[in-house]
Order: structure tokens, then sequence, then C-alpha cells
């Protein structure tokens, strides 16, 4: 943490201009927070070299004669520019970070009681609460923070001091995904930023239900909250025999065991150390003795179980994201398809599918054409029961429709 606390090489903030192609400019006046090189027509810097990583920029359009926003630069990122303000006044200070970061946990003091040693949720949520590259998980008094951008992980200290100064967190801890940190060209690691580490595991509770998260080591952000609200609504309907796919910590599983009429959980994920947790997450809650773990890939399992003539009475999917770029929607839309119609096979008639995305490049019409097209090959008839997004402490933003990535579906399948 001894580094600059924000991007010193900008010595003089809106200097640097980013043009943007003839008829590119809509989006941008729209609200979106991403500027892709393709729409860039041209920089233009004092010293007529590129922008330095992690500069503020100013975004033009009309050949430069029309500001839209401030916006944070990245050389390395198919993203180059993410926007932050359309002030023209309003630069990307630290202060104005420390008053986004602000705004985001407001909302968050009227849904959770943050004083609570058991309450986990999505402190700020990237590009949902105008601060893309930034993700921030609370649990029970500890922060698990995620950058995404280079150009805010740059300026850490000042997103650390203002997280601090709102919350006064035990402790914050660094996490980051290899992809991401191949994508941004981040140079970062994994480890404790500031008081004291979290143990492991730390316990949530969730609808009555308490799940051990491991904020060190665990999946993504150490644990799916956005899917919070979602098991809770499938456990009414999950029931008999119950395989729970790509479980991770056992989250679905368990509250159907708990809360529903599951019989028997199977679970099946990748991950030792996710099944683990599992597995202590089922002891926790009473349920051991109706859940039992497998690892696997589960595409493989599904056409193995389909081959020995089993089959369940409720079947979960909740796969990692299939969709990373948009050249990638075709790919992972076929993906899905295989993947539900795989579980069809080994799902009995008038029996449950959960079926879910956690792809914002799928939309929910996607999404649920996807499952049309299942019902019309597998020849099965599907019935959708409910759809779900994701809860309140991530906000989808009116103007970056990626924000709403999370659907699910809860089908009868006769």
């Amino acid at each position: 943490m001894s580094e600059p606390t924000t991007d010193d090489a900008v010595a003089d903030v809106g200097s640097v201009r980013v043009i943007l192609k003839d008829r590119k400019a809509q989006p941008f006046f729209g609200r979106h927070p991403w500027v892709f090189e393709s729409a860039i027509d041209g920089v233009e810097t004092p010293t007529g070299e590129e922008p330095a990583e992690g500069a503020e920029v100013e975004l033009w359009a009309a050949g430069g004669k029309k500001f839209i926003a401030h916006g944070l630069w990245n050389p390395h990122s198919n993203i180059k520019v993410r926007l932050y303000s359309w002030d023209q006044a309003a630069g990307v200070t630290d202060q104005f970070l420390h008053d986004r970061i602000r705004e985001a946990i407001a909302l968050r003091r009227r849904i959770f009681d943050l004083t609570s040693a058991n309450v986990g949720c999505r402190l700020v949520f990237s590009e949902g609460d105008a601060l893309s590259g930034l993700t921030v998980d609370f649990y029970g008094g500890y922060l698990l923070v995620q950058f995404t951008s280079l150009a805010i992980y740059l300026r850490r200290e000042a997103v650390v001091a203002a997280l601090q100064a709102e919350l006064s967190p035990r402790g914050i801890w660094l996490r980051t995904e290899k992809g991401m940190r191949d994508a941004e060209g981040l140079e970062a690691a994994d480890g404790l930023v500031a008081g004291e580490a979290p143990p492991r595991p730390l316990f949530i509770d969730e609808h009555g239900i308490q799940f051990g998260v491991d904020v060190q080591e665990g999946q993504k952000t150490g644990c799916y909250l956005d899917q919070r609200n979602n098991r809770h609504a499938a456990a009414k309907y999950l029931n008999g025999r119950l395989l729970d796919a790509f479980c991770f910590a056992g989250g679905f599983g368990i509250a159907a065991a708990k809360q529903g009429r599951a019989a028997h959980v199977l679970g099946i994920d990748s991950s030792e150390s996710a099944l683990k947790l599992a597995a202590a997450n089922a002891e926790l809650n009473g349920v051991a003795d109706r859940c039992e773990y497998r690892k696997g890939d589960v595409r493989a399992e599904l056409e193995s179980m389909a081959s020995q003539n089993e089959s369940f009475d409720s079947i979960v999917l909740d796969p990692p994201k299939m969709a990373k770029t948009r050249g990638g929607l075709n790919r992972a839309l076929k993906g899905y398809r295989r993947l539900n119609s795989l579980a069809l096979d080994v799902l009995k008639p008038d029996g449950i599918l959960v079926t879910c995305s956690c792809s914002g490049l799928v939309t929910a019409e996607d999404f649920s054409e996807m499952i049309s097209d299942v019902a019309r090959t597998s020849g099965r008839t599907i019935q959708i029961l409910e759809q779900h997004g994701q809860p309140a402490d991530h906000p989808v933003s009116a103007t970056c429709p990626e924000t709403a990535y999370l659907k699910m579906l809860v089908c009868r399948v006769l």
C-alpha cells in the first residue's frame, strides 16, 4: 500500500482528451460506462504520447467539440476508457470516489444491519453503483475487495481510506481473479490490505440458514451472495432426490434440505475445497445425513448418469459464467442448451429444473429462448413457474444493461 494514491502520472486533470469516431457517441451520452477501442478515433495529450496507465481522460464527440464524460484510461484492456462522471466540472478525484462509495453504502444500510456479525452482502457493485471496476463484499464486519479495473486499483489507497472512514471494518482483504488480472494488466496479489485477517471460515446467516465462507480462498469474492433470495425461492419446489450441479458451498441443496422437501441431495462441483465447505455447511445446518458431495465435471457426470438410467426429482444448474465476451455469446447459448438438455435426460417426469445464468451478456430473453429451444428439441413440456434475477444489493444500472446479469428460471418439466 505504499504506491501513490492517485494517478500522479497525470499532472493536469482534463488535459487528456479521447475523441470518438463519428456516430459512436450515442451510448456514452446515454451514460454507458464502457468505451472500447473500436469507438475511439484518437487521443489528444499535451505531449503527443499515449496517456499513462490509469490516467484521467475526458471523452469528447463531434471531432472534439462536445464534452461527454470523465473517465479513466487503460491501454492494456479491451475497455480503453471506463466512464464515471458526466459533469464536466467533476473529475474522478479521491473525494469523488469517496462520495460514490458513501452512496453505495447508504443503500445497503437501508437493506441490512451492517453492525451484525452474521450479515453478508454486496457493498459495492461495480457498474451497478457507478463505480466500474470496484466490487466490495461485506461479511460480518470484514470487507472483501476486488478490483476489476487497473485504474481503480491504482487508486486503491483512496478506496480503502473511504471504506475505513465509512464503516471502520475489522479487516479488508484483497482478492483478484487471474483472468481479470490478465485482461486489465493488473499486478495485484491477494492478501490483507488493512486491519486483521478474516477468520477461516467466517459465518453468515441467510434466511435462517448458516453458511461458512472462506473469504481468503473461496471462489470469486468468497460466496455467491447474489443467489441469496433465489436459493430461498427455489427451496419450496425442490423435492425428493435433488441434484445440485455446480454446487460450490452447497447453498441450493442445503436450503432445499432444510427449508424444502428434498429427501436426498447430491452436490457435484469440480472444486475440492468448495465441496469440503459444502459438507461443513450441511453439518452446520443439521442436514449432513441427507447431503452427499462428489467431485466431478458436471457435463460428464450427467452423461454418465443418463447412460446408467439414473434419475432425479429435482435438478439445480448454477454454472459459472459462460459468456465472457460478446464474441462468445453464441457459443455460451449453445453451452446452456447442451447443459440443460443433459439435465432433462436425468430428470423424472413432473420434475423441477432450476436453471441459472450469471452471464451479463446473456439477456433474460436469450435465456428464456434457450429453455424454449430445449423444450422443443427434447419433446418435453416445460412450464416456467418463477423467474428471478439478482437482489437489491446487486442493483441494475438503467444505462448499463449488462449489470442485469443474473437469471434464474424455476421450471416444471413434464
